[in-house]
């Protein structure tokens, strides 16, 4: 568990819970799910202390689940957002740098990067808590990144400080939107390798699990952006409902963290839209991929209705002159056999140049 405090340009780890709020500013308290689980107790005693309140059981209960969707919910006292963060499968951190050539194994390694956990936000006046994962890497991103920050430079207009619990709290949401940016550009460039497979020219597709699995994760993907679209629309619903302030600098505040709200669905509606633009592309290419096959076995079934459509006269012919009567034509002529062959020659070529002229044979269609 980290303790710190944020005041103005100041930013400081303090070493354990204070027994009360700094004068001002505000403390950000950042736990691991195991930790907030063990130390739920001294946990709700202090911040009775500093806030006069305590966390809801049923909100207690949400911050522990692990399986939670995103979500929003208030009290009197504080609010509550459960925000799922994309978290890399184990030995896939990789693939969100690798530039080498797609291949079956990377996509597969592709889809197993779609990990989501959820971080818990649990925002009063001037204390934010938030319960993070066991290998979560935002808290201690946020923590050496407001640290840099607050380190005094001669460059003037840089990055200011997290001004409130709910600025800080936006800024780590879009933090792990970005993370869903990322792995929009690397499901790109694998599903685009999987529909060159598709249509390889005379190739054998048989990745249709590795297909389906891909369709089953962005599905997973859109319902998860969908849960985080939702929660961050609550979110603004109730930041709406916030009392007025009556000082300027206040307001411009309050309007700030409308903005910064705004900007992250944007980010979300983005992934969300790129999603949905993938799974209607794989079920356009399955669909090609079906359309060519048919197209393909109608070609095959042309060419062999033409053959036979080109040897049932020659086969008639032979039947003809294969009847056992005496009385038949050309039977008993030296030259019959030689006019009947090239009567069927000329048959069988006039067919096919028939037949060719109407494009039934050949590449043309």
């Amino acid at each position: 568990m980290r303790v710190f405090h944020i005041s103005g340009e100041q930013f400081s780890e303090l070493g354990g819970l204070p027994e009360s709020l700094p004068a001002s500013g505000y403390l950000w308290v950042g736990a691991a799910r195991r930790e907030f689980e063990a130390q739920i107790t001294p946990l709700q005693s202090r911040l009775a202390q500093w806030t006069g309140g305590t966390l809801v059981d049923l909100h207690v209960s949400d911050l522990l689940n692990n399986q939670l969707p995103s979500h929003f919910d208030y009290t009197s006292g504080y609010d509550l957002l459960v925000f799922r963060r994309l978290a890399a499968g184990a030995g896939t951190t990789g693939s969100f740098i690798d530039e080498s050539q797609p291949n079956i194994a990377s996509a597969r390694q592709a889809l197993e990067a779609i990990d989501t956990s959820p971080v818990g936000f649990a925002v009063f006046d001037r204390v934010l808590f938030t319960v993070h994962p066991a290998d979560c890497l935002v808290r201690d991103y946020f923590a050496t990144r407001l640290a840099q920050q607050a380190q005094p430079t001669e460059a003037r207009g840089g990055p200011r400080l997290p001004s409130s619990p709910a600025d800080l709290m936006l800024r780590m949401v879009n933090h792990m939107v970005d993370s869903y940016l990322e792995l929009r550009r690397l499901l790109t460039r694998q599903f685009g390798h999987l529909q060159s497979q598709l249509f390889r020219p005379g190739g054998n597709f048989r990745n249709w699990q590795l297909l389906l699995e891909s369709r089953n994760a962005l599905h997973l993907l859109e319902d998860t952006c969908e849960d985080q679209r939702s929660a961050l629309v609550e979110w603004i619903d109730a930041l709406e409902e916030w009392p007025d302030e009556g000082e300027p600098a206040a307001r411009r505040e309050r309007e700030m963290l409308r903005l910064r709200s705004r900007d992250v669905v944007e980010h979300i509606e983005r992934v969300l839209a790129h999603v949905r633009r993938l799974e209607s592309s794989a079920e356009t290419a399955v669909q090609m991929h079906f359309s060519a096959q048919s197209h393909r076995t109608n070609s095959i079934m042309r060419t062999l209705t033409v053959l036979t459509a080109i040897f049932l006269p020659l086969n008639l012919v032979t039947g003809f002159f294969g009847m056992n009567f005496d009385a038949l034509p050309l039977i008993h002529s030296a030259t019959g056999f030689w006019i009947a062959a090239g009567m069927m020659l000329a048959l069988g070529i006039g067919l096919s140049l028939f037949f060719w002229r109407k494009n039934y044979l050949g590449s043309r269609h």
